[in-house]
């Protein structure tokens, strides 16, 4: 499983990426868009950032998948909102904008699981690899 050492790293050459291009790559990977999102640390009490891929949008809600390549704890940024659902989310390096998370619940993932691991096999790929349900969180506009 990724340590938090190679994910921040894989962050950090992301955001690189963007910078260096003024923009013009980074916002898309894997036919997915790419989203920065801020949450507050659940310890710290400071803001952190995290780029993510969304495979799956309804209406202004963007979903994200809690993945984090298989492991079987939850990556920081869920554990984030989960306790703090009050978020900003920037697409294609527009500003910050306030986004309320909310965790998907069963019957919503239930129906949105397989299209996402239709069209993005990794997901399901990660999902045999732990034994935790992997999480589904909307995005929602404020």
């Amino acid at each position: 499983m990724p340590s938090d050492f190679s994910l921040k790293a894989m962050n950090a050459v992301h955001r690189g990426l963007v910078k260096l291009t003024g923009g013009r790559r980074g916002w898309n990977v894997a036919a997915m868009p790419v989203l920065e999102l801020t949450t507050v640390g659940r310890k710290s009490g400071q803001q952190r950032s995290v780029m993510l891929t969304s495979p799956h949008q309804e209406g202004d809600a963007l979903v994200v998948v809690a993945s984090r390549g298989g492991d079987d704890t939850h990556p920081a940024w869920f554990l984030n909102l989960r306790d703090n659902p009050d978020v900003e989310v920037s697409v294609k390096g527009a500003p910050r904008r306030p986004m309320l998370a909310r965790i998907a619940d069963g019957e919503e993932r239930a129906r949105l699981w397989p299209k996402i691991t239709a069209d993005y096999k990794n997901y399901a790929n990660y999902q045999t690899k732990t034994e935790r349900e992997i999480p589904l969180v909307f995005l929602e506009p404020r």
